[in-house]
């Protein structure tokens, strides 16, 4: 594995990891989008890159907000709240049933309530998170080259999303189908839907 501008990261080099990510990125993603008012298209749900990780942005909670952060360079995952307050879980080889009780923990730590749904979208099967003892890998180095990737691929899309004048989405991270994303608007019906993956905000 390399780290040039273009990290080159093969999916069967990483696939523990990757498939343990999706889950806490699911359970991090349904936090957002049980307190973000609804955008359509489900753009409230997704998660954004930034220079250290992946963020849910600043959350609506009562009169402030939180943010819920992966930082890819510390490996922890980094809660922060408008009144101050701050948790992290580190990122580190554990089962998902583990990560997710750590961060509910957290986030209660900080006055925050978050039901969510507790069972992953978009997977077969669909371990619920507290059950969830098989997928318990964490490759730190992997999952920053990962972050890389997402890094360089976030300024090309952003680039190209750019030059267009009509109704165009964010560049996003949708955690359901652990994909970045960037939607343009040409104004003409759309197909139907063929099926398959389905949206983030089902569940």
């Amino acid at each position: 594995m390399t780290t040039t501008n273009w990290p080159t990261l093969r999916v069967a080099d990483w696939a523990p990891t990757r498939e343990t990510l999706h889950m806490w990125t699911q359970i991090v993603g349904k936090i957002r989008m049980a307190h973000a008012p609804l955008v359509n298209h489900w753009w409230q749900v997704a998660l954004y890159v930034t220079p250290r990780g992946l963020t849910t942005s600043a959350v609506p909670y009562g009169t402030g907000a939180f943010e819920i952060e992966f930082d890819f360079l510390s490996h922890r995952l980094e809660i922060r709240s408008s009144d101050g307050g701050t948790r992290a879980v580190p990122l580190r080889p554990m089962p998902v049933a583990e990560f997710y009780a750590q961060v509910m923990d957290a986030l209660d730590g900080l006055g925050i309530e978050a039901a969510i749904r507790p069972v992953p979208n978009e997977v077969e099967p669909a371990i619920p998170f507290a059950e969830d003892h098989v997928h318990a890998s964490y490759d730190g180095e992997a999952a920053a080259l990962f972050w890389r990737q997402l890094l360089q691929a976030n300024r090309v899309m952003g680039e190209f999303r750019s030059h267009f004048v009509g109704k165009v989405s964010p560049v996003h991270f949708f955690w359901g189908g652990m994909d970045l994303a960037c939607t343009r608007f040409s104004g003409r019906p759309a197909p139907p839907h063929p099926g398959g993956c389905r949206t983030a905000g089902t569940g």
